[in-house]
């Protein structure tokens, strides 16, 4: 195919090294106080995968109408997934959270650990290191589509 037919490539990437820098300058960037940042690293459209940083738990949440894909990259954790979301109350669209799951799962993170929680799912992130970087990407589930 000829050059000039040849569409540009739509690919969005960040090398390791990026990767490392931006995460150093997030925490540099973070008050002492501040459990958690989050910063898209790349974009196609309207689907970011962007870095988490976990200094402390967050609450217990679900993303009624989003899959979430993970990879960890730093730090120790704790996921905590399935069962039930008590207490759940919308904090804003897209968003449901509660005071804590019951009959959940829980796993020990590390880096290298890749975890994918369906749309609906009650999940929740332990810090057991003194911090805990994620690389996430939210997946919109398609209407009547199965979760």
């Amino acid at each position: 195919m000829p050059a000039a037919a040849q569409e540009a490539d739509p690919t969005a990437f960040a090398g390791a090294a990026e990767v490392q820098a931006q995460i150093a300058d997030m925490e540099k960037a973070m008050k002492p106080d501040q459990g958690f940042s989050w910063r898209p690293l790349v974009r196609n459209g309207e689907t970011v995968a962007a870095l988490e940083i976990w200094k402390k738990a967050g609450r217990p949440a679900v993303h009624p109408t989003e899959a979430e894909y993970a990879i960890v990259i730093a730090g120790q954790g704790t996921l905590v997934s399935g069962g039930t979301l008590v207490d759940a109350k919308v904090s804003r669209p897209g968003l449901t959270e509660g005071s804590r799951i019951e009959g959940g799962t829980t796993r020990g993170l590390k880096p290298g650990d890749v975890m994918l929680i369906p749309a609906g799912t009650p999940h929740w992130f332990g810090i057991t290191d003194d911090r805990l970087v994620l690389l996430g990407t939210k997946v919109p589930v398609a209407a009547g589509a199965p979760r």
